[in-house]
């Protein structure tokens, strides 16, 4: 198809959606372009209407879900223009994948389990193309090859579980573009991946964008991410179209409240507040100046923190994992003789890439997984040794919030049960009555109403989930907190409220925290010291402040340059 660059390839008038039987619109009134070889970035809260939008210009719409009012024209003024509202879905199955392709949020999900990912692949080129079966399995591999997939001929005869995130990713991205389709649709493509990935997943789009000019709408809650590809900009509220420009006009002078609460909620490198603001300030007052953190304040904590001893030391532990590849045993050494300390009152934070051991050193500090040497002293008691009461006894004082709040609840039971249980299992608050009212108390401090003990779990948002989990681990009174990815799935401004709630319960209980991550932001801004992790090893730990300013190590200073959005003015 010869257009010109600039092209309109897709234009939305008037877009509407409503969804349930009351059929109020949570999508309204939308207007925008796209042209072939931009990238327009859509930015919003969860519940904005950004994964909505993008489904309805497939129309894709989950059940209930219809388009009421508006039209969706691709190629418009052309004689090739399709009004895609207009068409019926047999037609909208030749316009799928062929013209308009999505790469979803979660790949896992998106892929079969049950069939290679070359074949997978081949399935699109096989309906949208002439091409014979050979033909297609080169064009397979030579994808595989654009997306630098580490070896395309193993990857053609793996299974989805076989693959790390970032490849399942670019195997997802691989079928969204072998068809040569006018407009990709990225939703979230990057959200659960570390910044190392995240920005070779960046680079791979923006460099196949530049050969094969489709037009990209990336829908993301993280403008820090958008700012790294996208030429213009659209932000969604609830539904609406609050700000639309070009990007960095948006970014500079943001002229809408919530706009400027997106940006300022997010934790970076150039600033150090005291407090996050969050959107809702914005919206309820318009402009907010966070206080930030004083030198003297930050350097008398520290040296009131470190002249006590240490309230857990860590020393050469090794944990790994024996897995098997054909009829050879391979051992993976996750935890490769690690030692530190951690102080009371302390937030240590630990950074590394995927599958560094950060999670499993977390695990094996709780005896969750079983380490294989080394010491982990706790009161002088090496917690290794423990076994029975003495073990269950250990674990009333470390608890850990896990990445998913989902999955760490049980469907089953209420939100109230689910606090009260450990509080049950450990003997904890006297009698029911007693339990029941510790748990309201609890439920008010993690800011949720005490009517919502009698819900479950599905009916809470993520961010309201992980306040239930960090309700249940205060439930035990613990004295030190581990929180492994406790905050990466949630939008910046859900996540910049429990990063507040997680400071205030630190200072009203009297908590030590090790903050898991590999959001470099996030944990520079929670943490007083940082160990960086790779491949099981310590590689790098001082500070929080000296280390990201000066990082000794070159796996730390990538890690730091692939922080994105550190140009955004704020």
């Amino acid at each position: 198809m010869n257009r010109k660059n600039n092209t309109c390839i897709l234009r939305v008038q008037d877009l509407t959606v409503s969804f349930g039987p009351s059929h109020k619109p949570v999508v309204s009134g939308l207007h925008f372009e796209l042209h072939r070889g931009e990238t327009l970035g859509m930015v919003g809260e969860s519940g904005s209407g950004k994964t909505l939008t993008g489904l309805a210009l497939l129309r894709l719409l989950p059940p209930g879900a219809r388009i009421v009012r508006g039209s969706i024209i691709l190629y418009p003024e052309t004689p090739e223009e399709k009004i895609l509202t207009r068409l019926n879905e047999e037609e909208m199955t030749t316009i799928r994948g062929r013209h308009i392709s999505m790469v979803f949020q979660e790949p896992m999900t998106s892929l079969n389990p049950s069939m290679r990912c070359g074949h997978q692949v081949a399935e699109a080129l096989a309906i949208h193309s002439s091409l014979t079966p050979r033909q297609i399995r080169e064009e397979v591999l030579h994808w595989f090859e654009e997306m630098h997939l580490p070896g395309p001929r193993r990857i053609y005869h793996a299974y989805p579980h076989e693959l790390s995130g970032g490849q399942r990713q670019r195997v997802m991205i691989a079928m969204a573009l072998c068809t040569h389709p006018a407009v990709l649709i990225a939703d979230e493509p990057t959200t659960a991946l570390d910044v190392t990935i995240q920005q070779s997943i960046i680079r791979l789009l923006k460099n196949l964008q530049e050969k094969y000019r489709p037009g990209i709408l990336f829908i993301t809650h993280d403008l820090g991410l958008i700012s790294e590809i996208a030429g213009r900009l659209a932000v969604m509220q609830e539904g609406i179209m609050v700000e639309q420009g070009r990007l960095t006009d948006v970014l500079k002078e943001p002229k809408h409240p919530y706009t400027r609460g997106l940006l300022h909620c997010r934790p970076v490198f150039t600033r150090q507040p005291v407090r996050l603001p969050t959107v809702r300030e914005f919206l309820e007052k318009g402009k907010v100046e966070p206080k930030e953190r004083r030198e003297e304040d930050r350097i008398r904590k520290r040296q009131q923190m470190y002249s006590s001893p240490p309230l857990l030391e860590v020393r050469d532990l090794e944990t790994w994992f024996t897995r098997r590849e054909g009829w050879q045993k391979e051992t993976v050494r996750a935890v490769d003789r690690v030692s530190f300390e951690v102080y009371r009152g302390e937030t240590l934070g630990l950074v590394g890439e995927s599958g560094c051991g950060k999670t499993t050193l977390g695990r094996s500090l709780l005896n969750l997984v079983r380490a294989h040497s080394g010491k982990i002293l706790y009161s002088d008691v090496n917690t290794l040794d423990l076994k029975g009461k003495a073990l269950k006894a250990f674990r009333r004082k470390f608890q850990i919030v896990f990445q998913d709040p989902y999955s760490s609840l049980n469907p089953r039971i209420t939100v109230g049960e689910t606090i009260m249980e450990p509080m049950r299992v450990h003997g904890l608050s006297g009698n029911r009555i007693s339990r029941r009212r510790a748990m309201y108390r609890l439920l008010e401090k993690v800011r949720l109403e005490p009517s919502h003990a009698g819900r479950f779990p599905h009916e809470f948002s993520g961010g309201q989930r992980q306040r239930i989990c960090i309700a249940r681990a205060l439930a035990l009174e613990p004295e030190f907190i581990i929180c492994d990815e406790s905050v990466s799935s949630l939008d910046v401004s859900v996540q910049a409220e429990i990063l507040n709630l997680l400071n205030q319960l630190k200072e009203e209980f009297s908590l030590t925290y090790i903050f898991i991550s590999h959001d470099l932001s996030v944990v520079k801004y929670m943490s007083d010291r940082v160990l960086v992790m790779k491949n099981g090893k310590l590689v790098e730990s001082g500070e929080a402040e000296e280390l990201f300013r000066n990082p000794k190590e070159n796996y730390t200073r990538e890690l730091t340059r692939s922080v994105p959005g550190q140009s955004i003015p704020v």
